[in-house]
């Protein structure tokens, strides 16, 4: 007999405004017990320094998170010039100091260099995994070593606001795997002086956007007054710029069973139009039920990941 998984069978999204000072493990962890959700996981981690948009999937929602990894994500940041730290952040240790302070005008000229395809050095502080350790374990074990240089887009990045002489608010908009962090350190670089990320808020991840954001306090009053529903968006919340197809009741059932289904040369001239190029994800909708995520080759959709929802 198979073991009856600990928790209610929850699923759906929910978009969480992440507080300061804590980890999108713990985060995730909180969401978790406020639903008793039995399965749950996060799309894009936010460091603990970090506030704002942090999409977290509930039961079936978790087969959708490698989607939203792939989304462009847009943040708030601000600089703290003066200081260069280990950790490219205000908690890292100084490694190197400067009195120049840019202007408004100074930073604005040289912001052209990182916008569009880039190239960038991760900081040794990220998870990437080097020979299968997290760099950030190997950084704060004393070890050196470098992390290769990668591509990244930059779609758009503009001074917001220069509060005082010694900070100043730019707001981004990337692609994955964009780091803050890097960004700061290659603009101070560019302008020979020293500054590290003071404050960082991620303000879009995906459609997933500040004014659907609720923090975690809100989650859990919520909680108390049975009314955590009305915070869950629906699983196919991140499937945003997928096709989705209409499929009948049989349709649904055979896809549920993970069997192929025909579809009409309509259909299939439709969903060409909809696929970006090399692209053949489609979404089955069963009513607005998601039925599953297939794939569309010789005229049929292949269910590559069926949904389980009531």
């Amino acid at each position: 007999m198979a073991r009856r998984k600990k928790g209610d069978p929850v699923s759906g999204w929910l978009c969480l405004d992440k507080p300061y000072d804590l980890t999108s493990t713990s985060a995730v962890g909180r969401v978790r017990r406020a639903f008793n959700a039995q399965k749950a996981g996060h799309a894009g981690t936010l460091d603990p320094l970090a506030t704002g948009i942090l999409p977290i999937a509930l039961g079936e929602a978790t087969k959708t998170v490698p989607f939203l990894m792939d989304a462009d994500k847009a943040y708030r940041f601000t600089i703290q010039w003066g200081r260069n730290t280990t950790t490219l952040d205000r908690e890292g240790e100084t490694t190197a100091t400067s009195d120049a302070r840019p202007t408004r005008e100074q930073v604005e000229a040289v912001l052209g260099a990182f916008i569009g395809e880039v190239d960038q050095i991760p900081p040794n502080y990220s998870a990437i995994k080097v020979d299968g350790e997290r760099a950030y374990d190997l950084a704060r074990d004393g070890v050196e070593f470098e992390l290769a240089t990668r591509k990244v887009n930059i779609h758009s990045l503009r001074v917001v606001e220069v509060p005082d002489v010694d900070h100043v608010v730019l707001e981004m908009e990337c692609g994955k795997g964009t780091y803050v962090r890097a960004v700061v350190r290659d603009l101070a670089a560019k302008l020979e002086t020293c500054g590290h990320v003071d404050q960082l808020r991620r303000t879009r991840v995906g459609r997933f956007t500040e004014d659907a954001a609720i923090s975690l306090e809100t989650l859990e009053n919520l909680s108390y007054e049975a009314r955590l529903s009305e915070a869950l968006l629906p699983v196919e919340t991140a499937l945003d710029d997928i096709p989705a197809l209409a499929v009948t009741d049989e349709d649904a059932f055979r896809l549920a069973q993970g069997r192929a289904i025909v579809l009409l040369p309509r259909q299939v001239e439709t969903l060409k139009a909809e696929l970006t190029p090399g692209d053949r994800t489609v979404s089955a909708m069963s009513g607005e039920k998601l039925v599953a995520l297939c794939e569309m080759r010789a005229g049929k959709l292949n269910p590559v990941r069926v949904f389980q929802l009531t």
